[in-house]
């Protein structure tokens, strides 16, 4: 993916590192947001990546929408709603993306960075990490709907009318964050839950994180139904055979992604 300028990627052991890199506080610029939702596509139908960490270079995950890019960006009729749509496709693409994502928060994730975090699978944290939205002091809105997948009413309604934010220890406390570690030691610890992803049957996970996804807001009654013929179909594939003669024989099982 060398056709990307704000986004690395780095592919080792089926894992993809993307680590934003748009300075000075990797903003969601128009580059950016394009770049990641390209990104993740793109590895939604790689063999080679079965689990991804996303994180950000320097101090700041993500300080939320672009504000001075967007006088660039929305200039006439259409450009607003055009723009609106490329922001909540990108988020979409983290949740939709067919491999796991971890998201390692490296400092504050402002607004967009918060809808980014709320989009992934597994969070973990370094002890500089936040989450907040600010949109309050610039007379806008942004991922509320998103942090609502993560926090209680109150708090995120405190959030959302103050700009409050919520410091590593306490997304610990409250069972948002799996992990508060230092920040030298964030990128193994999510590359380690990583690998321990892509150490499972792909098609296993991928399709598990689908069933997630469909689930999530559905009834006890339908969710629960709906999993169990996904249960099924998992049951009928070539690594669901194997896992199970791998148990028997007390191996390693070998997968295919088949």
């Amino acid at each position: 993916m060398d056709d990307l300028t704000q986004l690395r990627v780095h592919i080792q052991d089926f894992v993809a590192t993307l680590t934003m890199d748009a300075p000075p506080v990797n903003a969601l610029t128009r580059t950016l947001n394009d770049e990641l939702t390209l990104a993740l596509d793109r590895i939604s139908e790689l063999d080679s990546v079965r689990a991804v960490v996303l994180t950000g270079a320097g101090k700041v995950f993500c300080a939320g929408a672009d504000l001075k890019g967007r006088a660039e960006i929305i200039r006439g009729p259409g450009d607003l709603p055009a723009h609106s749509r490329r922001t909540r496709e990108c988020f979409h693409a983290i949740r939709e993306c067919a491999k796991p994502v971890v998201v390692a928060i490296n400092g504050a994730a402002l607004g967009s960075g918060l809808a980014m975090v709320a989009s992934s699978d597994i969070i973990v944290a370094a002890e500089t990490a936040s989450l907040g939205l600010p949109e309050v002091d610039v007379g806008l809105l942004g991922g509320c709907r998103h942090a609502m997948r993560l926090f209680s009413h109150s708090r995120l309604r405190r959030m959302a009318l103050t700009g409050m934010r919520v410091k590593a220890d306490e997304l610990y406390r409250m069972g948002i964050v799996e992990a508060v570690v230092a920040p030298d030691a964030l990128l193994d610890t999510a590359q380690g839950i990583a690998a321990e992803i892509a150490a499972k049957s792909p098609v296993s996970t991928r399709m598990g994180k689908h069933t997630l996804n469909v689930i999530e807001d559905m009834s006890l009654r339908d969710g629960y139904r709906y999993e169990q013929d996904m249960t099924a179909q998992i049951g009928k594939t070539d690594d669901a055979k194997e896992a199970q003669a791998a148990f028997r024989e007390k191996r390693k099982p070998v997968f295919t992604g088949r």
